[in-house]
């Protein structure tokens, strides 16, 4: 039997000739982990950029002078990074098939330093969406070129476990990207945040300089841009659609019904030209597509549930609890932790159990999470779980759960895709399931935030805010006041309760497609 380690860079699946000549610079099971360890160095710096600035909005509003009755403008510095990442990913992770791994993986640490500099320097809202945007575009290769890497350099019965590393190596840096930007904003500002990604990818860049001996695949396939364009442009018009400035009217914006039916019109454009054009972003002939496309909405899933907990967990921390930046953070970080423990479980488990068993159990974990979590109360903190003579901390446990159940699903969805799509579309296959996660964080943050933002003022339409003048003394001005904060209070409470149910029946759509995915087989 092969180990792991001995298994030729050229066994590809184990089932067929990989057509890639990126190998270690030097032969060798050590080299095969260096080469490995350098794209997840990669892999990481485009993580830490993706969930860093969750913990520096409120910064960013002060220094660019954002009004706070006008917060609804910072959020594309969020989703402008997600948009990037999942517009430029299929195109760059078919590229990586065509020139190669190293190339790639070169090209778009370049890029990301040139828009970490943009982002550092903006001097408005718009620069550093601009900015965001670049830095998207460039992080969009890092994972799904890693992931195809790994799968060049270990057979297909071999690669579970080092997959779920990397989706480890991803996952630690939505834990330490929060964490560090804190710290370091608190030390020099924001904008120092953006800085420091200068020396780490030029650090990442030698690394894998040294680590990957460069080359073109034997089979170089050409690059779809035709459909790479029109993915970008329906997810472009989506993210428009879904972003409201004025959420105190309506859910959607006055273009966003007319912006829809033209993001439904390129989707459609997209699938017809994938059915008839002879270059495709992916090709489908040798691909077993029920269990290709189940595990991408499986993946989309768990991205929606993803970034729903990133973003209302701080925002109920900070606005219902009444903690600060770095407070929110320190409540967060029980699921931030708890995401990389589950990535990795999922990828040894993988190895050793169906992966659809693994994926569809990790989103039943995380659908009975989400599932407590729309019974919180408003002092969560002091409410724990009482389970007979048993009390749990009821914030710690329902976030480690969700953290477990999304860790789970990384590693088994991932070997799916990969173990059902030949050895030349690995890059594009890893960046299908890497842009269905992100297209689930993108429309689960835009659809969400919309309908959140709505909903509460809907709640609060009837409240009048109290005016000291039109109370006869102060006794009655408090009253009126504090009946005033009840009502945001419970507006709110209900606001981020209902996400969160909404949530986990989101997680139990998932777990379905997961069990969709069938059992392991060879190709």
């Amino acid at each position: 039997m092969t180990s792991p380690d001995s298994a030729s860079p050229a066994t590809g699946t184990g089932t067929g000739t990989d057509t890639s000549t990126d190998t270690p610079a030097t032969g060798g099971a050590h080299s095969r982990r260096l080469a490995i360890s350098a794209g997840g160095l990669a892999v990481l710096l485009g993580a830490l950029d993706t969930y860093v600035v969750l913990g520096l909005l409120r910064q960013i509003v002060e220094d660019l002078q954002v009004p706070l009755n006008r917060i609804e403008r910072v959020t594309p510095i969020v989703t402008g990074y997600l948009l990037g990442y999942v517009a430029a990913m299929p195109l760059l992770g078919q590229a990586s098939d065509r020139f190669g791994r190293k190339a790639l993986l070169q090209t778009c640490l370049t890029v990301f330093l040139a828009g970490s500099v943009l982002t550092a320097a903006a001097e408005s809202v718009p620069l550093l969406v601009a900015g965001r945007v670049v830095l998207g575009v460039a992080g969009g290769a890092l994972l799904p070129v890693t992931l195809a890497l790994a799968a060049d350099l270990w057979s297909q019965h071999r690669r579970a476990a080092v997959l779920g590393a990397i989706g480890g190596a991803q996952e630690l840096g939505s834990v330490l990207g929060p964490v560090y930007g804190i710290a370091l904003a608190g030390l020099a500002g924001w904008r120092a945040v953006f800085w420091v990604n200068v020396p780490l990818a030029l650090l990442a860049m030698v690394v894998v300089h040294l680590s990957i001996r460069g080359g073109r695949p034997a089979q170089r396939q050409k690059a779809d841009v035709v459909g790479a364009s029109l993915l970008a442009v329906a997810l472009g018009l989506l993210v428009v659609a879904l972003y409201n400035p004025e959420p105190q009217e309506q859910v959607l914006p006055s273009w966003g019904p007319a912006t829809l039916i033209a993001a439904a019109a390129a989707f459609v454009a997209f699938i017809v030209w994938e059915a008839t054009a002879r270059t495709r972003l992916l090709d489908t002939a040798n691909v077993q597509l029920r269990p290709f496309f189940a595990a991408l909405g499986a993946s989309l899933a768990a991205g929606a549930a993803l970034m729903v907990t990133l973003v209302d967990v701080e925002l109920f921390a900070q606005t219902l609890l009444g903690e600060r930046d770095h407070g929110a953070v320190l409540l967060l970080l029980r699921f931030l932790v708890a995401l990389p423990v589950g990535a990795v479980i999922g990828g040894l488990l993988a190895n050793r159990i169906a992966e659809r068993w693994v994926a569809a159990a990790g989103l039943l974990v995380a659908a009975c999470g989400f599932l407590l979590m729309s019974h919180w109360p408003a002092d969560v903190l002091s409410a724990p779980h009482e389970l007979g003579p048993l009390t749990l901390p009821r914030l710690d446990t329902d976030l480690i759960l969700v953290g477990i159940g999304l860790g789970l699903v990384i590693a088994p969805l991932s070997a799916v895709v990969l173990r059902v799509v030949p050895a030349g579309q690995h890059g594009m296959a890893s960046a299908a399931v890497v842009v269905a996660r992100m297209t689930g964080m993108l429309v689960g943050i835009s659809a969400l935030s919309a309908w959140g933002l709505h909903r509460f003022h809907t709640l609060t339409a009837n409240l009048q805010t109290p005016l000291p003048m039109l109370y006869p003394n102060d006794a009655a001005f408090d009253r009126a006041a504090a009946e005033y904060a009840a009502g945001l209070q419970d507006a709110m409470l209900t606001q981020y309760t209902e996400i969160f149910a909404i949530t986990a029946v989101v997680c139990l759509v998932g777990a379905g497609l997961a069990l969709l995915t069938g059992p392991r087989r060879a190709r």
